[in-house]
């Protein structure tokens, strides 16, 4: 099992959710990445989705767009973001997802992704704009090096495509609650439920669900509804708006706290 699978074991032991955050590495830098994401552990962080800077963010709203900017300013590639990854794993145990767009990881090589990926302590790999037709080499590739593939899924896809999002996914199936980009909603859709629902009916594995998540009271709605909230965008807005400041760090750590409702 991987440490994403265990995870949720324990989670389902304890009867709890899991929360998810979504960084982008290397913003504001690589070094502060790290803390952030050891910090964030203490926090109350179970897993962590690990953000590789790309040039052409087509699903990524406004504020992971500068993000990713300030990242690439600083010349961050996969290959940097892995040794960030070796980085915290000689501190932690935490879960760690590298989520990407695809171009990177096949200039990358399959292969060598997976194996580097593995030897770094990444646990599973998210490439957000692959399609699950095209995606046969990549999760053999994967699969031989026990990294998880992390598939999204739609509300607009149709019942069959869904069937076979759910069966190439391993370790959990990230839902998305919403149709267009990455960005913060004051409001959750209504279908949310009925979404989940439906794509239990195609897997066992544990439903993640991001998109729009900003508030405690998303949180604590997904998980009324499926086995974690993720929580990007209005995440990487709390680091940029203090970016700079000396207690970045413990100011990201309330938030975090502040997500999942237990802060003062």
């Amino acid at each position: 099992m991987t440490r994403i699978e265990k995870r949720f074991e324990m989670l389902k032991a304890e009867k709890r959710q899991a929360f998810i955050p979504y960084v982008t590495a290397g913003d504001p830098t690589c070094e502060l990445t790290a803390e952030l994401i050891l910090r964030m552990e203490k926090s109350g962080a179970d897993i962590i989705e690990l953000g590789v800077p790309f040039s052409d963010p087509i699903a990524d709203g406004p504020v992971i767009q500068r993000a990713t900017e300030r990242a690439l300013g600083q010349h961050v590639s996969l290959r940097r973001v892995l040794q960030l990854a070796r980085e915290i794993r000689r501190k932690s145990q935490i879960p760690l997802v590298l989520f990407s767009y695809y171009n990177p990881i096949l200039r990358y090589g399959l292969e060598s992704l997976a194996r580097d990926a593995a030897e770094c302590g990444i646990d599973g790999v998210l490439a957000t704009d692959l399609t699950v037709e095209e995606s046969a080499e990549y999760c053999k590739a994967m699969a031989s090096a026990n990294l998880n593939t992390i598939f999204l899924a739609a509300p607009t896809s149709s019942p069959e495509r869904l069937k076979k999002i759910a069966h190439a996914s391993n370790g959990f199936l990230y839902a998305v609650s919403r149709t267009g980009v990455t960005g913060e909603t004051q409001e959750l859709s209504t279908e949310l439920r009925s979404f989940v629902t439906n794509l239990r009916k195609f897997t066992d594995i544990p439903i993640a669900v991001g998109f729009g998540i900003s508030q405690p009271e998303h949180v604590k709605a997904v998980w009324q509804v499926a086995d974690a909230a993720v929580v990007g965008s209005a995440l990487v807005r709390e680091i940029e708006k203090n970016i700079g400041h000396v207690d970045l760090v413990e100011r990201i750590a309330h938030f975090t706290k502040w997500l999942r409702g237990e802060a003062a």
